[in-house]
């Protein structure tokens, strides 16, 4: 396989609605009763665990957006990412997800954490897993807007604008 289209039709990936491409490859059978878990799951039960395929092209991003639960990277095939983490008190960094110099091939992103990626190489693309613990549930999902995250974050304007949609384009 040499591209992001044979990679897409060989594992079945679908378009994910932080962009990019996912397909969910394990859920759990056990569960997390809601009464167990802490209350930002609104006290719904949730998988022990799930895992996911996702891939990123060089024409897309994955969106800013929010989790209620740590998010576990591994870098599969293809060109390195950059992700780019909000802490809930603003401070931020870029970190480096891949196999050559100068990157991690795992990286977890803690709970409650803002978060967005892109690839670091133009003409490529990045194929990753995803594992959450708990599992992830899209009731989890949190996807603020460019002017909701510029208002929290104003002093990180270039990075939020590159990893938001354009409030233009999105009717």
């Amino acid at each position: 396989m040499t591209g992001s289209r044979d990679w897409i039709e060989k594992l079945g990936l679908l378009p994910h609605p932080e962009g990019g491409f996912y397909r969910e490859v394990y859920r759990s059978t056990g569960s997390i009763p809601g009464h167990a878990l802490p209350k930002r799951f609104g006290r719904q039960s949730r998988s022990f665990g799930t895992s996911i395929y996702f891939m990123l092209t060089d024409d897309g991003v994955s969106r800013f957006h929010r989790i209620n639960q740590d998010e576990i990277w591994n870098h599969h095939h293809g060109a390195g990412l950059h992700i780019h983490v909000i802490e809930p008190g603003g401070s931020y960094t870029r970190h480096a997800l891949g196999t050559g110099p100068g990157e991690t091939p795992q990286l977890t992103v803690p709970a409650g954490c803002y978060f967005g990626a892109e690839v670091s190489g133009k003409g490529s693309f990045s194929l990753v897993g995803c594992t959450c613990c708990p599992g992830f549930s899209f009731d989890d999902l949190h996807m603020p807007s460019r002017d909701e995250m510029l208002g929290f974050f104003p002093h990180l304007s270039d990075v939020i604008t590159r990893l938001t949609p354009d409030p233009e384009m999105s009717t």
